[in-house]
């Protein structure tokens, strides 16, 4: 019975060390060289961002042949215009902005302070969590719809579309339990294969609309009866258009966000990625112009060579434009290859979005105290997402026009928010022009939000359930957590460090009495040292240190406890920089006790209040009924009472 326990203890162990290995930490210091053991060539990473972006060819030319008929390559010319003018010189300038993969938010971050810049940050990260988990799940969704539809595929699965879709979401997740490694490499086939196969087409379908007339002319002969010869018609029809083909810029942010899995040179230090950013904007370019291609020609040759009624709803080409001339032109052969490679990247496309999601949302959330530890861990997270994937699968029933709203709000809004922050910050630069370019850009974006959430309301609706959850789950985390050591490390000056060692050297015990400080000068101190003595007995002759914690910025959850030191006529005053009372005292004491060999004891006076409103204080300012919040804070950190620093209570 023991052998059988010893071993279960030592496979639950090993178990949990494979789960959470893999941690996603920020480096501390700017001499600290980042672990490039996860990271890889950008044209790598570009496929991975590649299996989200390229794979919108799979219904941007129907979605645009649908929307705008034979005005559908005007209106994807403006899509390309703005990729490459827009949105590429924007989100170069997100690379450069935020290089550790945090996106428009590490940039938006800072406009707002207190709470207030944390509840912003989460409302972005609840879009963000919409757009990519909705990515993951409507893919895989699209992929089911084109196995199911494909006519070598057994009628029967046609009414299993949620099975499939599962066992999909089920199979990524697996790829992302084996690490990074796998998933790039898949990445790298799925892409490669999937451009050469679409180049095939295209320059099929090129060449037919060359060597037959024909089609050239019917097209033209469309364009001029629908729109006559007048080109603002055109462009009017082309803009209003234009918001349900946006979606096919959503690599970018993507893209961004996989920042972290670059590699660039071996000089990059945290504060100064110059290569990772380098690499970056060669990516971001290469996926521009591979994307740009690509849209002009399909939209050519499916607005061309495929007649107007089959990409309606019940057509064979609704939802396949692409896959519709592969077999048309190409044959069954071919056309089933190009279906399988479909479908595959299609699939894989959750790759680049849960990607995505494991390199942000561990930069935040852990960091604001409001998730566990352990979700800096990828294994834990990707095993969170996919649950997620899967609840949001069953509830919509695999329909990927269900979940179309959802997927176009969250990805308007990502990039809303990124030519927002590329407008400011132009503007703090001086850039005045770059501002307005940039501001045009903005407004575009707006023009296409506001006109999603007119045509498809319940796409918002799905966006705030997700920002709803996120808070909610936030702030509990965030008081779950409030009594640990929130320290990330101590720096102590020299002054400080001199007294320590001049207290540590009498032979009693180290008295440290808190204080929290108002006019700061001699008769405040020795006001508080004789009440100290006199209410808690400390002898005369025993040397006192006085500590003071100043607030930062409470609505933070860790720091760097900064410690210097200060006299002020005769009394050695210890000042501490945090964001929490309670919190830095407790560690500042085991501190002394680590370093010292000493056990601390600390004197405080009492408060006098309601206990409630102190508690409500210390959650949402760092300070309270300090006292008990301290005593309790060093009983979690320190199991042992023999071992832990000593508080006492007088007055």
């Amino acid at each position: 019975m023991s052998k059988s326990m010893n071993l279960s203890k030592r496979r639950m162990g090993r178990f949990r060390s494979w789960l959470l290995e893999g941690q996603i930490v920020e480096p501390e210091g700017p001499q600290v060289r980042e672990d490039q053991s996860h990271q890889h060539p950008w044209w790598q990473v570009v496929c991975l961002t590649g299996v989200d972006y390229f794979s919108t060819l799979g219904y941007i030319p129907g979605i645009a042949a649908l929307a705008a008929g034979a005005l559908s390559p005007i209106a994807t010319l403006l899509i390309v215009l703005l990729t490459l003018f827009g949105m590429l010189p924007m989100y170069r300038r997100v690379a450069k902005e935020s290089p550790h993969g945090q996106g428009s938010i590490a940039m938006l971050e800072n406009l707002l302070s207190f709470w207030r810049g944390k509840l912003f940050v989460l409302c972005l990260l609840g879009f963000v969590a919409t757009a990519w988990l909705v990515t993951i799940t409507l893919s895989a969704a699209d992929a089911t719809a084109h196995i199911v539809e494909n006519p070598l595929v057994p009628t029967f699965l046609e009414d299993q579309k949620v099975i499939i879709t599962l066992v999909l979401l089920a199979l990524l997740g697996a790829v992302f339990l084996r690490g990074f490694t796998e998933a790039i490499g898949i990445a790298v086939i799925v892409v490669v294969a999937y451009l050469i196969l679409n180049l095939v087409v295209v320059v099929v379908g090129l060449y037919t609309i060359i060597t037959q007339p024909q089609f050239l002319a019917d097209w033209q002969g469309a364009l001029l009866t629908g729109y006559g010869v007048n080109p603002l018609v055109m462009l009017g029809v082309a803009l209003l258009v234009f918001p349900q083909l946006a979606l096919g810029l959503s690599g970018f942010e993507t893209g961004v966000g996989m920042m972290p899995l670059v590699r660039g040179e071996s000089s990059d230090t945290p504060e100064r990625p110059v290569g990772r950013i380098r690499n970056t904007h060669k990516m971001l370019m290469i996926a521009a112009l591979i994307m740009s291609f690509y849209l002009i020609t399909t939209s050519l040759v499916t607005a061309m060579l495929i007649p107007a009624g089959e990409f309606g709803e019940g057509g064979e080409a609704n939802g396949r434009a692409l896959a519709y001339v592969a077999h048309e032109f190409l044959g069954g052969t071919f056309g089933t290859i190009y279906d399988i490679s479909t479908i595959t990247i299609l699939w894989f496309a959750g790759a680049s979005a849960l990607a995505g999601l494991l390199n942000i949302v561990p930069r935040y959330l852990p960091r604001y105290g409001m998730a566990p530890d352990w979700a800096r861990a990828v294994r834990p997270l990707v095993l969170v997402y996919i649950t997620v994937a899967i609840a949001v699968t069953i509830i919509f029933e695999a329909d990927v026009e269900a979940q179309a709203g959802a997927y176009a709000t969250g990805v308007l809004a990502m990039m809303t928010s990124a030519a927002f922050a590329v407008t400011l910050v132009s503007w703090r630069g001086g850039s005045r022009g770059g501002a307005i370019a940039f501001g045009a850009v903005f407004l575009v974006f707006v023009y296409a939000l506001v006109a999603n959430e007119i045509q498809r309301p319940d796409g918002l609706f799905i966006s705030l359930f997700f920002i709803g959850a996120i808070v909610f789950t936030s702030l509990i985390s965030r008081v779950q957590r409030s009594t640990e050591l929130r320290q990330e490390r101590i720096e102590i000056d020299e002054t400080a460090r001199g007294f320590i060692q001049v207290a540590a050297a009498s032979p009693g015990e180290l008295h440290i009495v808190a204080n929290r400080r108002q006019a700061g000068d001699e008769r405040e101190y020795a006001d508080k040292e004789r009440e100290q003595r006199e209410d808690n007995h400390i002898p005369p002759g025993e040397p006192i240190l006085i500590l003071e914690v100043d607030i930062d910025d409470p609505s933070e959850f860790a720091d760097v406890l900064e410690v210097r030191g200060v006299e002020v006529g005769g009394y050695k005053v210890i000042r501490i920089q945090s964001s929490v009372v309670p919190n830095a005292i407790a560690a500042f004491l085991l501190h002394l006790r680590d370093t010292t060999g000493k056990k601390p004891h600390c004197y405080f006076g009492w408060t006098e209040g309601n206990p409630i409103v102190y508690l409500l204080r210390y959650l949402l300012f760092g300070e309270g009924d300090t006292a008990p919040v301290t005593r309790e804070v060093l009983r979690e950190a320190e199991p042992d009472p023999k071992q832990r620093p000593a508080i006492h209570v007088g007055g």
